[in-house]
């Protein structure tokens, strides 16, 4: 039974991997969502298309998740939450270094920008 469950795992998680590499075909570039979030900051955008970067990647994954539950209609504040917990020390650590003031709320907008982006991109496909 044990090699079953394994097998099983594997499968999810070789279709999970091709679907996530499917999905990163119609994300935009993080340099150019960087570009529109912080228009001040295009100079020094290295840590800005970092952030933007990962959040995009987290959001995907959530995404994923949800729908690998059955749950692809997940209520938006329970993604954004998640999304929010995986990215918070690595998008502020990146960010502040580019000196842009960042908390919490700060990096739910971007994320919910970000969302939005996404949005409007996946219906335009």
């Amino acid at each position: 039974m044990t090699n079953k469950f394994l097998t099983i795992m594997q499968a999810i998680g070789r279709d999970v991997k091709l679907v996530f590499t499917e999905v990163q075909k119609y994300l935009p570039e993080a340099a150019t969502l960087a570009k529109l979030l912080f228009p001040a900051q295009t100079a020094a955008v290295t840590g800005v298309v970092n952030a933007v970067g990962l959040i995009q990647q987290a959001v995907a994954v959530i995404e994923q998740k949800y729908a690998a539950l059955g749950a692809a209609s997940g209520t938006g504040a329970q993604k954004l939450a998640e999304v929010v917990a995986v990215v918070s020390p690595t998008v502020t650590q990146l960010l502040a270094a580019e000196g842009l003031p960042v908390d919490q709320k700060y990096i739910q907008n971007i994320t919910n920008a970000v969302v939005a982006i996404l949005n409007v991109q996946c219906a335009a496909a």
